[in-house]
């Protein structure tokens, strides 16, 4: 028994579970309050992709005369192929039995359908990525075939990802969720209930609280709710998370509360706390005992955030504890053939956030006014390297995804550090502003810590439209500071933007042509076309005048965030979705740089007015960054065989070290006049991440000329220069 069970509802991910309830259990530790948590996503797919249970998807779709397309009619026909290895391609995507990738690669294993039609030249596409990658895409297009059959032979809302979704995206009106909670429950819906209350009567919980990300997960949170009340009215329940916190600060309409008690919003902690003290400790509600809760009081909706109490700082929620979910279980699919893709869907990470809010807090199209990006308050690197520690200690899994809005250069930095010190090998990925702050030397020191990959928004690849934004970038930083990831072998991938605000026909071109020499140059590795879309809580949807937007307003009863408008430009940006997304897919595999713009798009276009060598030109040019005194200097490398060498030149004699290091994948040699020789060899161990107090430029420097002259000179000297080739960096 506990008193709470938090709930993620179907559908997230697949290869891990979604953070929320994990990061909610971590905090409910710190105040004692017990809870178990699920993911009924996860669950739900493990019952649903079973050879049993197709059987009978099979039957059923059959009888009922469901089965009418080619596409499903040759599933149907190849059912026994299906069936028979149904349950071994599940353990082999739970990476339970890897011995079956060879099988999966021959191509005659598994039955293919439609999804296979299009499929690429996969020993092309996976010569980097290897046979297990190979067959986890071609065994993910098997699951997509089975979840089209289930699509239009079962329940026509499913999907791996999401479950109805059209039902919360932009659903002003409750009208239509409402009316569809009113017919019978669906074949999803029946197993999700059965798995759902086989764990009610176990934990027996006095409060069910789901947190609800997406639109995608809204409808299985309000089934999952209307069978709670009508089997078990005593449980009260309640909703929070990131879609009600953007959609439903507006809600209105009362029948939302038939089937939830509350709903909270922004961070959930103090919340969550509030309403379990009240529940299940019996504690009535007096003034100033609720934190940003919506609840229903004389028939309406009421809001109320009366509390006194302040919300708890990131060095008070805890760490986030995993315990309870199926981690063993989760399915690692690769959807298309892109390692960085693959980042999301592949794999199980332990998700961690380094700071809470956005440090930029500027950007035209976010949700700047809302808590979750307004209120920045960074973690300390102590108390996330001992929460990755101990996350180490119970998962066993030593990758982590930080899902900040954008992590902080300086804090990366001090992460990166700390990760050193403690001599840990991780693996982690997170997302950035490209900013100048993101030196080659901090790239480099990112990597040794296991940093692989970063994505960052690039958005519009224009600088007058970055610069409406209010971005604080521009096309020119973003090449060199993607250039300095790529260069330490950090992997980058590009949110891309079209349609914003005012943004011309010549202006998407030549965004385009941006993106094109950025791939073609080989400083991002991948990237995302996405159609710009208001939002009600964005500086554009607070003041769209200002962008030259007329929203399309409505009378709000339920969701609101994502608002219609009219561009002053009257231009259909959707007409460029297709050519936007060929030529990038194109451009992720090395292939069309040398074709003309137009051949991307079946309509005329302009010529670009970018010249064709931008992206190198700034590349070219070289930025000089003055290195401050407090810079931190470091040597990632080893100490170095020593060799005395005498050297002569017009009649005159010196003595001089060569040094021999041994890198991790090569060997170098440098050569240095004797004294200067032996203070490096005495310098370089104070500059090991290991040691307990770095040293910093202005510290060597001082050092270097109470015994020498010129510290510049000989910092800039070839041999140094050499060693910082290979670790030695100043950040």
């Amino acid at each position: 028994m506990k008193d709470l069970l938090l709930i993620t509802p179907p559908f997230t991910q697949l290869n891990t579970p979604y953070p929320a309830t994990a990061y909610l259990k971590g905090f409910l530790n710190t105040q004692n309050i017990s809870a178990y948590q699920m993911d009924l996503g996860i669950e739900v797919i493990l019952e649903l992709f079973t050879k049993k249970n197709f059987e009978y998807i099979f039957t059923e779709a059959y009888h009922n005369n469901r089965i009418t397309s080619a596409n499903c009619q040759r599933i149907y026909a190849l059912r026994a192929d299906y069936l028979v290895i149904l349950d071994s391609v599940i353990q082999f995507l739970q990476s339970k039995n890897p011995t079956l990738a060879r099988q999966i690669c021959t191509r005659n294993f598994l039955p293919e359908a439609s999804r296979f039609e299009n499929i690429e030249d996969l020993d092309w596409a996976f010569g980097s990525m290897g046979i297990q990658d190979k067959a986890k895409h071609i065994a993910t297009l098997y699951l997509e075939d089975l979840s089209d059959f289930i699509v239009e032979c079962v329940d026509q809302n499913f999907g791996i990802s999401k479950y109805a979704e059209h039902l919360g995206r932009s659903a002003n009106s409750f009208d239509e969720l409402y009316e569809y909670l009113q017919t019978d429950s669906k074949y999803i819906d029946a197993i999700t209930l059965q798995i759902l209350d086989k764990q009610l009567k176990v934990i027996q919980p006095k409060l069910v609280c789901f947190s609800v990300p997406f639109p995608g997960n809204l409808y299985s949170a309000f089934r999952c709710a209307q069978h709670i009340k009508a089997k078990y009215p005593h449980i009260k329940v309640a909703m929070g998370g990131g879609f009600p916190t953007t959609e439903l600060r507006d809600l209105k309409d009362a029948r939302v509360f038939e089937f939830f008690d509350y709903i909270t919003l922004d961070d959930g902690e103090l919340p969550i706390e509030l309403l379990a003290q009240h529940v299940c400790a019996n504690k009535a509600f007096a003034s100033g005992t609720f934190k940003r809760t919506l609840l229903l009081e004389n028939g309406g909706v009421v809001y109320k955030n009366n509390s006194t109490k302040p919300d708890y700082k990131q060095t008070e929620v805890g760490t986030p504890d995993y315990s309870d979910l199926r981690l063993d279980e989760y399915i690692s699919v690769i959807e298309i053939a892109n390692p960085m893709h693959s980042l999301w869907s592949d794999g199980r990470w332990n998700k961690l956030t380094m700071a809470h809010g956005c440090y930029w807090k500027k950007c035209a199209f976010c949700d700047v006014s809302l808590d979750y990006i307004q209120l920045y308050e960074p973690n300390t690197a102590i108390t996330l390297v001992d929460r990755m520690e101990a996350l180490i200690a119970q998962t066993g899994e030593t990758g982590f995804h930080f899902v900040d809005e954008a992590a902080p250069p300086a804090l990366m930095k001090a992460l990166a550090l700390e990760i050193l010190k403690r001599k840990l090998t991780l693996t982690w990925w997170t997302n950035v502003r490209f900013e100048k702050n993101f030196t080659q030397d901090l790239c480099y020191l990112l990597k040794a810590s296991g940093c692989i990959a970063v994505s960052g928004g690039l958005e519009v690849a224009s600088d007058r439209l970055l610069a409406l934004i209010d971005k604080g970038v521009t096309v020119e930083q973003v090449a060199r500071v993607t250039r300095n990831f790529t260069k330490a072998n950090i992997m980058v991938h590009s949110y891309l933007m079209y349609g914003f605000p005012t943004q011309t026909v010549q202006e998407t071109v030549d965004s385009l042509e941006m993106v094109r020499q950025l791939f073609e140059e080989g400083v991002v590795q991948s990237g995302f076309w996405h159609q710009f879309a208001l939002t009600a809580h964005s500086p554009v949807g607070l003041n769209p005048a200002y962008y030259g937007i007329t929203p399309i307003l409505k009378n709000i009863i339920f969701a609101n965030n994502d608002v219609d408008f009219t561009d002053q430009t009257g231009i259909d940006h959707s007409q460029f979705s297709f050519g936007l997304k060929k030529s990038l897919f194109n451009f992720m595999h090395g292939l069309g740089f040398d074709l003309p713009l137009q051949d991307w798009f079946e309509f005329k276009i302009p010529k670009t007015k970018i010249k064709g060598n931008y992206i190198a030109t700034c590349l070219a040019t070289d930025s000089y960054y003055s290195v401050q005194p407090s810079a931190k200097v470091l040597w990632l490398g080893g100490m170095p065989l020593v060799k005395e060498q005498s050297k002569t030149r017009k009649g005159k004699s010196w003595q001089t070290l060569q040094l021999s290091f041994h890198h991790k994948s090569d060997s170098f040699q440098i050569s240095v006049d004797k004294d200067k020789g032996e203070w490096l060899l005495n310098v370089l161990p104070s500059l090991s991440p290991f040691c307990d107090k770095l040293r910093n430029y202005g510290e060597l420097k001082t050092d270097f000329e109470t015994r020498f002259d010129n510290f510049e000179l000989f910092w800039y000297s070839k041999p140094i220069q050499k060693l910082k080739d290979f670790g030695l960096l100043v950040v």
